[in-house]
């Protein structure tokens, strides 16, 4: 008696492809197409309105912000008796040699999403706590940064 004969699922080859999980639903896969606005995160979102803000002072200061490393994090750091959140956070330069770390600006995602009901407002709000930022870090007033009128609209 043959092999073939004695096993008869081995001269089958077996199938790679599984058209069906354990529990009979189906192969799951992409929801959306990666072409599709939609595909995007609120994240991912985010990070392009503070591309594009550093684009548009990137045109007037781009001496002056060609070393300044630009950063996206959820919230901040803050201690349970801060009253206020910050949008941005400027981190000067620290330390020498290997354990250098240039200058950073930090923008916080979540207190802006907070504080906009739309995309447009998103956008202007990113780039007015960067123009706040660079102001800071440049020790000027924010008109100058800008003076097309961001980043020193209504503050309470």
């Amino acid at each position: 008696m043959t092999d073939l004969e004695r096993f008869p699922c081995a001269g089958r080859p077996i199938s790679v492809r599984r058209r069906r999980d354990r529990r009979g639903r189906g192969v799951r896969g992409m929801m959306l197409p990666p072409d599709v606005p939609a595909y995007a995160t609120r994240g991912d979102r985010f990070d392009d309105f503070v591309l594009d803000a550093v684009e548009h002072l990137d045109h007037r200061w781009s001496g002056e912000l060609a070393d300044v490393e630009f950063a996206v994090e959820d919230v901040p750091p803050i201690a349970v008796g801060d009253e206020e959140i910050p949008l941005a956070r400027y981190q000067p330069a620290a330390g020498k040699g290997r354990s250098a770390t240039p200058r950073r600006i930090v923008v916080y995602r979540r207190p802006i999403e907070a504080r906009t009901v739309d995309n447009e407002e998103l956008a202007e709000l990113v780039l007015d706590a960067i123009i706040h930022e660079v102001a800071e870090m440049m020790g000027v007033d924010p008109a100058v940064i800008d003076p097309e009128g961001h980043g020193w609209g209504d503050e309470d």
